[in-house]
């Protein structure tokens, strides 16, 4: 069965109910209000659905505050799932509960220490990946995913990130092959293709979902919405101000791959 002809599939994780500890580098200590990131995650979800995903939510890491943020764990790729030597310690533990929910897909592969990677640093463009060197992601880390992918054929450059989490805070690869990018938080000339710039006041609307031609993007940003739209895009918007709350955007909430 050809990639195309895979059905689409998204791995989710229910929110703990400890996330007001999770950890937070960007951003404050600000209150999560808990049933209401339940009931964005839920209807984050139906979006999903809405965009011909089926949905497979997890809870098998529910005592860890972060385990929502399930895109850290892996990169899935059409050949393998590479599991992620994550760059915070509170946050290792989740990657093996979601090994097996993996492995009814993919073959899997490792990062390993002393090399740290999370899934939040890996921007894919076809058989080129961009991997943020961030305060997540070590050199050490990078190389040990890119000697893991190019046995695939991928190529992987290494992009310097500052001033956000992850190079999916600031950089997202568009359906057309173009990259929305905040450029005041990478270097846009690493990337080999056209970009269209985060509008200024919005810096944080960088990290987009891509689901075949359309977007799903945070509510919070219109004019970036607006922008995408004008360009082309459809684009769903989504509520995720709780998960912003710490550090999260919408390609943190999941993994999307076709099976």
């Amino acid at each position: 069965m050809s990639t195309a002809q895979r059905p689409l599939r998204a791995l989710t994780h229910r929110p703990s109910p400890n996330m007001q500890h999770c950890e937070r580098t960007f951003v404050g200590n600000t209150t999560i209000d808990y049933a209401r990131a339940l009931q964005q995650h839920a209807a984050y979800e139906d979006a999903l659905r809405a965009h011909g995903a089926e949905v497979t939510t997890l809870d098998v890491n529910l005592a860890l505050p972060d385990c929502v943020f399930v895109e850290d764990t892996a990169v899935v790729l059409d050949e393998v799932a590479i599991i992620m030597s994550m760059g915070a310690v509170s946050r290792r533990a989740e990657a093996a509960s979601i090994e097996p929910a993996l492995r009814a897909h993919r073959p899997l592969a490792r990062v390993v220490l002393p090399g740290t990677i999370d899934g939040g640093d890996v921007v894919r463009a076809e058989r080129s990946l961009y991997v943020g060197h961030s305060s997540r992601t070590n050199p050490a880390g990078i190389q040990g995913f890119r000697d893991i992918v190019r046995r695939y054929g991928y190529t992987v450059t290494a992009v310097p990130v500052h001033g956000c989490l992850h190079l999916k805070t600031a950089c997202s690869s568009l359906p057309d092959g173009r990259f929305f990018v905040n450029v005041r938080w990478t270097d846009a000339s690493l990337l080999k293709s056209d970009i269209l710039e985060v509008p200024t006041d919005e810096p944080w609307a960088g990290d987009v979902l891509v689901i075949g031609d359309r977007i799903i993007a945070s509510d919070a940003f219109s004019d970036s919405i607006d922008l995408l739209r004008s360009n082309g895009f459809g684009v769903t918007p989504v509520a995720v101000s709780e998960f912003a709350k710490a550090d999260g955007g919408v390609t943190c909430l999941s993994l999307v791959f076709q099976s």
